[in-house]
């Protein structure tokens, strides 16, 4: 019989069981049910990489793995801890938190009131969402502690829950970096076309919604060109979108491998480029991004929209900061 895992603290596991059994560490530790791991997590709420590009330095995400498989996203180096690759396994191999809601609820009694994101190592409506229902324990639990909060999505099971939303006062962030479909078939294979995306963010905003556009990744070389800018940031102010906030494509450590692979495959040349345009850590040259984000920012005014994160009204604590382990 398999034993569920009571926590995820990958470090303390003894050398005796690696030794003993050669499985990846999420098979030896995880319940596998209906094509996912399920897992009990120690800490739901955990630092978000400086890499990331966006304004919360904390994020809750129910789940670890994306169906959407973006080649870009910069969440796969999480899988590589738990003995699976970046690559297909992250597409594929979905790592469920069951017990998401209850360790929320246990660290938001003692957080100190900062914004959280919510869905970056995966995307929390992907279709695991549609078996587990976490989300809504999720936007309860954070609402009832009124802290503030955005959900990155590429989904529209969002507008599933845009009442509790809402409600919460949430903001949602609808990833859309690009309106050409040919981009998106190839570096976003499993991810909703740009037209459902834009269709969702007027669903959303209709509902009620605060809702924002994540333009990310804008991919260099492949998505910057003037005209494929403008015509992205011309159909998102279409859609009653309130702002924009830019992110050029990160690659960070598991990210930038399996990037390039797919890179040198479909567009060879580009490779040199890039291996000179980032440094290693994965951020872009400050020149490069500097330039693309300010084109952005006027494109944004001229449509009439706000760009880059905008502050959030932080609320009263409930409590004590959590101190996280």
């Amino acid at each position: 019989m398999r034993v569920p895992l009571v926590g995820v603290g990958w470090d303390a596991l003894s050398l005796v069981e690696q030794a003993a059994d050669e499985r990846p560490l999420i098979e030896r530790r995880a319940v596998a049910r209906d094509g996912f791991y399920e897992l009990q997590a120690r800490t739901v709420i955990e630092r978000v990489p400086q890499t990331a590009g966006i304004a919360q330095q904390w994020a809750v995400s129910p789940y670890r793995g994306c169906a959407h498989a973006c080649r870009g996203c910069g969440a796969r180096a999480g899988h590589r801890r738990l003995g699976l690759d970046a690559g297909r396994d992250f597409d594929t191999r979905i790592v469920v938190k069951a017990n998401a809601v209850a360790r929320l609820r246990a660290e938001l009694a003692r957080w100190d009131g900062q914004e959280l994101a919510v869905g970056l190592s995966g995307d929390c409506y992907q279709p695991a969402e549609e078996t587990y229902r976490l989300m809504p324990g999720v936007i309860g639990a954070l609402a009832e502690a009124a802290v503030p909060f955005t959900v990155y999505t590429k989904s529209a099971l969002v507008v599933r829950d845009a009442e509790l939303l809402a409600r919460a006062g949430a903001r949602v962030a609808v990833s859309i970096a690009f309106v050409d479909e040919r981009i998106r078939r190839a570096v976003e294979p499993g991810a909703p076309g740009a037209q459902a995306r834009l269709e969702l963010v007027s669903a959303l905003v209709e509902a009620g919604v605060e809702c924002r556009v994540l333009m990310a990744p804008v991919l260099p070389l492949l998505s910057d060109a003037t005209d494929q800018l403008t015509a992205t940031v011309r159909r998102i102010a279409a859609t009653g979108a309130g702002a924009v906030e830019p992110v050029v494509l990160r690659l960070p450590p598991g990210t930038r491998s399996w990037y390039l692979e797919w890179l040198a495959q479909a567009h060879p040349q580009l490779v040199e480029r890039y291996e000179e345009l980032y440094d290693r850590s994965g951020l872009p040259s400050a020149d490069y991004e500097g330039r693309i984000t300010g084109q952005i920012a006027q494109l944004c005014q001229m449509y009439g929209m706000r760009c880059g994160a905008s502050a959030v009204e932080r609320r009263e604590p409930r409590a004590a900061q959590l101190a996280l382990v």
